[in-house]
């Protein structure tokens, strides 16, 4: 194992957080089956004193989970430069079976606990905390994921020897690689480009439906959700392709490198936050009748839905940028 301090930091965040969430998820079960408020029971109590706690405790530690995907972009590209063949982070992924399942488990739980973090704020708003059994559901089913992130990821880093010969990234995102990358990178420019806007302009129409109407807020999320996956088989499929303008470089690691000053982080950041931001007005709007919520939820979500815009805007304004400016003309 490479013990660099990013890597050592990474590994106290995932026990960290499994830790803790082992802890919370087991008030979790216990307070989705016995929660009633109404009850002046000795239980009731105590789950009430518990459950302020385990919300703040989880409030920092799922706020660690989100930073912590970037920590580990952020070190997969950092560590490129020990491995043999490796270009950057898609490299250093790539030196054992699970560095990309360990990435793609952190995106899917970055995406959950920005959910739950949304879901635990609303929470806090009502007066008679009327999410608190949705919320610990979601929980509990967030929990089993952070622990399975962190396993891989210790699985990850116990495998990594600086003696390894990998892959570099121009043979991983190829159309001859066989892989799920290559398929990827070998997606047509033109459709996907249609696509690319199509889902930005459907996405801005929706949610700019919804903050006047405050209405048609499961198709502002679905549009989200989809756009977001969009956006990043674009990214791969031709949008980096301007960025480094050459036609055969599909990779989405060496956005981060300072050559293309950083634009990765900026391009990945706007697009996540705006995905949780979108998603989340969908998953609200089940509670939108919910008695303590009615006030304070449409302004909450109206405040989620100009946060997606907002994000998604730069993203797009970025790439249209690069596309206007790169010396690379696709047909």
């Amino acid at each position: 194992m490479i013990l660099q301090p990013a890597v050592l930091a990474l590994l106290l965040i995932a026990l960290l957080v499994s830790g803790m969430g082992m802890y919370a998820g087991y008030y979790g079960i216990r307070i989705s089956g016995a929660w009633a408020p109404a009850s002046g029971s000795e239980l009731q109590l105590e789950l009430e004193r518990r459950t302020y706690l385990v919300s703040t405790v989880m409030s920092y530690i799922l706020s660690f989970e989100l930073m912590s995907l970037f920590l580990f972009i952020y070190t997969a590209e950092e560590l490129h430069t020990l491995f043999a063949g490796a270009m950057c982070a898609a490299g250093t992924l790539a030196v054992n079976s699970f560095g990309y399942p360990t990435l793609l488990l952190k995106i899917v739980n970055f995406l959950l606990a920005g959910v739950w973090l949304i879901v635990n704020y609303v929470d806090n708003k009502g007066y008679d905390y009327p999410l608190i059994r949705v919320k610990y559901e979601l929980l509990n089913l967030v929990v089993p994921l952070l622990v399975l992130e962190s396993v891989l990821l210790c699985a990850y880093f116990a495998g990594v020897k600086p003696d390894i010969i990998t892959s570099c990234c121009g043979s991983l995102f190829s159309s001859e690689s066989g892989s799920y990358s290559g398929d990827l990178a070998s997606l047509p420019h033109l459709p996907m480009q249609i696509a690319f806007f199509s889902g930005m302009a459907i996405t801005t129409a929706s949610g700019l439906f919804f903050y006047v109407k405050v209405r048609a807020g499961y198709l502002f999320s679905i549009a989200t959700a989809s756009t977001f996956l969009i956006s990043a088989a674009s990214i791969i499929s031709f949008i980096c392709l301007y960025i480094y303008e050459l036609p055969t470089h599909h990779c989405p690691f060496c956005l981060l490198q300072k050559e293309y000053g950083y634009i990765g982080y900026v391009l990945y950041a706007t697009l996540f936050c705006g995905a949780v931001a979108g998603i989340g007005v969908g998953v609200l709007m089940p509670f939108r009748k919910v008695g303590s919520l009615v006030r304070v939820l449409p302004a909450i979500q109206r405040r989620l839905a100009l946060v997606t815009l907002l994000c998604y805007l730069l993203f797009t304004a970025i790439v249209v940028w690069k596309m206007a400016f790169s010396a690379l003309k696709l047909g």
